[in-house]
């Protein structure tokens, strides 16, 4: 049953009968209506959270907004079946994820995109106060809200081990992974990064050492999203050889790691659909003392090579993480290397948290909360900006509801701008007019769901020290 607040919402605009949705009215789908049904799924009462989560997700299904799986689009590029002068743009939407969301599938639509991914890294669930099922429906109220149709690739970005030691994870952590995983997948996330590239050991003499605990729990991960999946879901699963910010990857740190991991493997089961590594790149980029970011050297031969590796194993090719801070000129060399996906998400909220319009008292009332909470993560040679910048991506959980009140013609400016950047990197990424070839190979299956899977609270856990 759902509560008359939400009812109320959905007059003249969606039907509800006995548990279903049995009509849409589509141009009504496109205002302010829409958008606070969107705001009762994060900011309403338990009861209200629920109602609005499931019709959002119903409504999806209605209209042809799906959760999908990348899979076979990528394993084509494995062949050689599609194109490889494109690389797929996944983007991290930390805070005012509605907005954000927005901002992406109008530019999508405009341009005709199709091949394009949303995700959200398990550190990001914490800070930012997003579980799986809210950051699921924001991107499909988003996405619905815009008009933008089709199989929509959401996924789980860096679901990461901590590392007490090299090759040991800490007690409990696998597990905790696995029921992160589990509830992901229940909620659309059809996109798995496992990264257990904290547990590389490089003191180890050869690559196949190095590489053995990473090998491991990879392993162990993937058993487990195999055995979960929807009938008609293979979900992608992505590796990671290097941790970002680390050493620069090889190829034989690829060889070793994949020939590792498809040994142990067993022939039934699908592996990996392509392999992160690290190139040069930090996330959030480094920042100077006067809070600019440094100039900070890729390696495109490393991806170029990396990616040729990957498929001559049938896997698409190597993934860029930590890469929206990076000049302009850098994004056009991404396909030009042949990386299949590049992860992007500080330039976007630079792009919020930067813009004139943002509210001034706001911005200040977060550095505010950082100093006094953040404190003991601050180093000590840090100056104010650079620790400011450095975790301001912590303050989207605390200050979301203030994010929400924002006024709408504000909130209206930053998503142009938003819409600018995306514009951009859409085209830059070659990624523009795809429409055909995602409906080719990335394929949603029909899943409904009842009130009752969105009920619950989200349990924030402790996150300090995981990858973005």
């Amino acid at each position: 049953m759902l509560p008359s607040t939400i009812n109320k919402l959905l007059e003249e605009m969606v039907e509800v009968r006995q548990g279903k949705v049995t009509s849409v009215v589509e141009n009504k789908l496109e205002s302010e209506k829409w958008d606070r049904l969107a705001e009762k799924a994060v900011l309403g009462s338990e009861e209200e959270k629920a109602g609005a989560k499931w019709v959002i997700w119903e409504v999806g299904q209605f209209v042809g907004v799906k959760p999908a799986s990348i899979n076979d689009f990528y394993m084509a590029r494995g062949r050689e079946e599609v194109r490889l002068d494109l690389t797929v743009p996944a983007m991290n939407l930390r805070g005012m994820a509605y907005d954000m969301a927005r901002a992406v599938f109008k530019t999508a639509k405009k341009l005709k995109v199709g091949t394009l991914i949303c995700e959200l890294a398990r550190s990001e669930m914490g800070y930012t106060d997003q579980s799986p099922a809210e950051y699921t429906t924001m991107m499909i109220a988003g996405a619905v809200r815009e008009g933008w149709r089709g199989g929509l690739p959401i996924q789980g970005d860096h679901f990461q081990a901590k590392a007490v030691g090299p090759g040991e994870p800490k007690e409990g952590e696998i597990e905790s992974i696995k029921a992160l995983t589990k509830e992901a997948m229940e909620m659309g996330f059809y996109n798995i990064d496992i990264d257990m590239s904290t547990l590389v050991d490089l003191e180890k003499k050869t690559e196949a050492e190095q590489q053995e605990f990473n090998v491991k729990y990879s392993l162990e991960m993937a058993r487990f999203i195999r055995e979960l999946e929807l009938k008609g879901v293979t979900v992608s699963l992505g590796g990671e050889i290097g941790h970002i910010g680390g050493k620069n990857s090889t190829v034989e740190d690829f060889e070793a790691y994949i020939n590792g991991f498809n040994k142990g493997l067993d022939k039934k089961v699908v592996g990996m659909s392509k392999i992160s590594i690290a190139t040069g790149t930090h996330h959030g980029g480094v920042v100077l003392a006067d809070g600019s970011l440094a100039e900070v050297p890729v390696d495109f031969k490393v991806l170029r090579d990396v990616s040729k590796a990957c498929r001559k194993m049938g896997i698409s090719g190597a993934v860029q993480h930590g890469a929206s801070t990076l000049p302009d000129e850098y994004f056009k060399e991404f396909p030009k290397a042949e990386a299949i996906e590049v992860h992007l998400a500080t330039g976007f909220q630079n792009i919020m948290m930067d813009h004139p319009r943002f509210p001034k008292e706001l911005l200040k009332e977060m550095y505010e909360w950082l100093d006094k909470e953040k404190a003991e993560e601050r180093k000590e040679d840090q100056t104010d900006k650079q620790f400011h910048y450095k975790l301001r991506k912590k303050v989207w959980g605390k200050f979301k509801k203030e994010c929400w009140q924002v006024d709408k013609e504000v909130r209206a400016e930053i998503r142009q701008a938003l819409e600018k950047r995306f514009e951009f990197m859409f085209k830059e990424l070659k990624v523009v007019k795809t429409e055909t070839m995602a409906k080719k190979w990335i394929k949603p299956i029909e899943s409904h769901k009842s009130l009752a899977d969105f009920g619950g609270k989200q349990e924030v856990e402790e996150v300090k020290g995981l990858a973005d």
